[in-house]
Parts: C-alpha cells; structure tokens; sequence
C-alpha cells in the first residue's frame, strides 16, 4: 500500500517535474543497505522488482493522533503492510503482489541483528524476519519464498502515509456496503468517500470489517493503493513544481530506501513510465492453500499454495501480465456500477410477467451478457390471473406484480426482484442491473433470484463486484479498483 508514495510520487513525478527538482530532494531519503553480504540469489528476471514493506512508525505518532485513530499499544518492530512490485521491462505495467504478514515463512540462517544470536533456519510468520534481521533478513525471506530476486528496497511508515495522503488533498474511495472497524475506528456509511490521512489509515490497517479478515484487509490496501496512483497520475501533481515538492518531501521525511535507488534511476525510471495511469497497473494477491495452518509455538499462520504460488512467480520472473488480456467491452466493464456481490455468483430465473412474446429471453439474454447466472429457460407468467400471476413457481414470482401495479390485459407494470431473505446481498446487487426493479422477499424460494420482467422494464445496466478478480491469478487491474 505503501507502494504509491514510492512510484507514484518519485518515479512518476520525475518523468512530470524533472531532474532539478528531484534531485534536489534526494538529502530526504534515508539509505539502508538490504542486500550487504547477500550470496546465492535468484538469478535475475526480466523487468525490475521492488520489495516495499510498510512498518509500524507508531512512536513517531503524536498522543492525539494515536487515540483518533486507535493506534494504541507499544510498536511491534515488524511489517505490517509486505508488497512485491514488479515493473515490466517495457515500463509500461506494475504488477503488485501482496504477501500477507501471517504467511508461514522459513527464515534462512542468519545472526540476530538485535542479540546478535546465531540462527539457523527456523519457521515464523513473515512479518517477524523484519523484527529478527531488519531490511536484509526480509529480502532474503522474501527471496527465499519467492524465487525472486529484489532490485531495489522501499520502506515507509504510518506517519509517512497519513502526511502524504493529505499532501495530495485526500484520496477517493467507493464502497457498496457500510463499513465499521472497532479496532481502528474506522466509521464508513455506503458510498463515495474522500479519506483525509487519518481516515485512510483506518481504512487500510482495517481487520475486523468482515470474515476476511487480513485477506480483506489487503484487498482494500490494493484498492486504495489503485486510488492513489489514479489520483496522483490525473490530478495535476506530476506537472505542478510546487506541488509535487510538497508531496514528495512530505513522504521522503520518512522513507528509507536502498543505496541503488537514487535520482538518476528514479528519472530514468519515471521517463520511461511517463504515460503510466491506474489501468497500467494490476494487483494479486498469493494464492493461499491453507487459512489457520499451525505451527507450534507461532500460533495460527498462512500457508501459500505451493503450485499456484509458483506459477505466480514464474510469471513475474518471465514478465508476463497477471491480469488476463483486455476483450471487447472490458473497457466498459470497468466503468459498471458497482455491486456488492459478483454477478456470476447470483443464480437467476427470468419470468415474462407480461403479454409481450419473447421478452422473457430477451431479459434473459442481457443478464446473462452482464455476467449473471441464468438458468436460460424464461418462463411465462403473464395474464393467468389478478397482476399477472402464473401457475407454479412462475406464478408465485409474477404475483409480485401486485405490489408493482397492472396494466392491461393484466400485464405487469413494473420489474420485480423476488428473493429468499438470506440471499439480500445478492438481491441488491441483482436489482442494481435492472433500473427501476423493486425487490420482494419471499420466504423459502433459495438460492435461485427471480426476476418478474413488467412492461416498463427499461433493460439492464453493467454492473461488477467491488473486488473484480479474474484470470488464472485472480488479478484485478487498477481502473477497476477505482471508483467508477
């Protein structure tokens, strides 16, 4: 998450301000030598990889800060936020795979940078090799994990983040359903937010929003991460000298950063990257075989899928995209309302609740192009009774009809979405696709949706979940990570 200050403000901003600018900030930076005695590496890739991990910096937060925004409690040493950035070679795409802090890693033998013990290889949660061996012990974790060699090294911390946020005047974010943190504090109704410093960390750091727990914790960091970069891309910093100096000096108070990592590779860097926006960008994270894995004396961990993993990084090495290649209409799709819930995951039955032939299909057809679950067999339930109502299960659906009003011949007015209580969340998303359509529960119908078409049905919108993953990876590309 950490990653948009370091690319999107430094090498992005050097390809808008240029040479005097940047350079004249680089006294910012604060160096660190990960890759010191580093021997048997994995040898190098095509493309350049960035290892950005986010630390915990809470000690540098003021007393009213860590109570706004309920960062209590001692620093853990650690990294909370650990993302590996792997820039093509033609510089024209950024994938970012996100490893989660509770993965079960195999630290490789090393000397404790804080007793100076000898260790030989032993397990922990990756978040834990910064603690035991600071930046070196990470990269050579991660390394060893991955297959991956690291190119450069990027540190930044929570008050880094929060001033960076509020150097580029807040960062916008979307979300279809109401989300409440106790932990952080974190208060959001549905919708459109623009998140100051503080509000954003909130909402990045957050855990308990859900069952998802760390995994849904990362996939909103990816999602603000998209928000950032299309921020910083489209609204004005990389062109404004003054602003950008703002930004970026805001950010490298706290940033620490390999030896190699200087002013002239950031130039070069954000030279060759200049058109780079939120669509350039695609975000994964490692696909996991085992939630709650065990290990003694560690406690409850992560375990990568050791088959999927690979491939993954073999991808990287190879600088092949994750995300699979744009179709016809993934423009548009990008650009859909979002919902809550995927449409491939609804299961729909399509009932004609009017006279008008072939409309059921019709219906049909246009919810299943927008990616629904149809059963591809409309039924009819148009003029055999009072609003419409059918027989069978078709009737109890265009019986709705009631509650949307009649029109002649017994038609139905207005489109209705019938559904099963426990199935709400899917409901909404489903009438979101149908302007206008009102929803009904109906006790015991299951897990198929029904949908009663009226003869004011005013066709289907585009619609996508709020976590679009697809292909092989499951990675979702940037411009639709951001708010439509």
């Amino acid at each position: 998450m950490r990653t948009a200050t370091a690319l999107s403000v430094l090498v992005l901003g050097a390809s808008g301000i240029g040479h005097a600018v940047v350079t004249g900030m680089e006294d910012g930076i604060r160096r660190v030598d990960p890759f010191k005695d580093m021997k048997n590496r994995p040898q190098a890739g095509h493309g350049m990889n960035v290892l950005v991990v986010g630390t915990d910096g809470r000690d540098r937060i003021t007393r009213a800060e860590k109570e706004k925004y309920r960062l209590g409690g001692a620093p853990c040493h650690c990294t909370d936020t650990i993302m590996l950035v792997h820039i093509s070679a033609d510089r024209e795409r950024a994938s970012v795979v996100s490893l989660p802090r509770d993965s079960y890693a195999e630290i490789p033998e090393h000397v404790d940078g804080t007793t100076g013990e000898h260790h030989k290889q032993h397990p922990v949660k990756i978040n834990a090799a910064y603690a035991e061996g600071g930046p070196n012990l990470t990269v050579r974790t991660v390394e060893h994990m991955t297959g991956v060699k690291v190119d450069h090294y990027l540190e930044v911390d929570f008050t880094s983040f929060m001033k960076t946020v509020d150097a580029v005047d807040g960062v916008r974010i979307c979300t279809t359903r109401p989300m409440k943190d106790p932990y952080t504090g974190l208060d959001l109704a549905a919708g459109s937010h623009t998140l100051d410093g503080g509000r954003a960390l909130q909402y990045v750091r957050s855990r308990h929003i859900d069952g998802a727990a760390d995994l849904g914790r990362m996939q909103r960091q990816q999602r603000f991460l998209a928000a950032l970069i299309d921020r910083v891309t489209s609204g004005g910093t990389l062109v404004n000298p003054v602003k950008f100096r703002r930004v970026a000096s805001t950010m490298l108070s706290s940033v620490r950063a390999d030896e190699g990592f200087g002013t002239e590779q950031m130039l070069a860097l954000g030279e060759a990257m200049r058109g780079f926006s939120a669509a350039s960008s695609e975000f994964v994270s490692v696909p996991i075989g085992q939630m709650g894995f065990a290990v003694k004396g560690i406690g409850s961990t992560v375990k990568w899928d050791p088959v999927k993993a690979g491939k993954l990084f073999d991808a990287l090495r190879a600088d092949k995209p994750l995300a699979p290649l744009r179709k016809a209409g993934d423009a548009g799709r990008a650009k859909a309302v979002r919902v809550d819930v995927a449409p491939r995951q609804i299961r729909v039955q399509v009932v004609n609740g009017t006279s008008k032939d072939g409309l059921g299909r019709t219906v049909d057809e246009a919810l299943r192009r927008t990616g629904f679950d149809t059963t591809r067999v409309p039924q009819s339930g148009a003029g055999a009774g009072p609003a419409g109502a059918g027989a069978g299960a078709a009737g109890a659906g265009a019986g709705a009809g009631a509650g949307a009003g009649a029109g002649a011949g017994g038609d139905v007015r207005g489109t209705v979405v019938e559904y099963d209580p426990r199935w709400d969340r899917s409901a909404k998303s489903l009438a979101t696709a149908l302007p206008g359509a009102r929803m009904r529960a109906v006790k015991g119908l299951g897990g198929t949706l029904r949908v009663v078409v009226g003869s004011e049905y005013r066709g289907v919108r585009a619609v996508r979940a709020e976590d679009v993953h697809r292909g092989e990876f499951e990675a979702v590309r940037g411009d639709e990570a951001v708010c439509p």
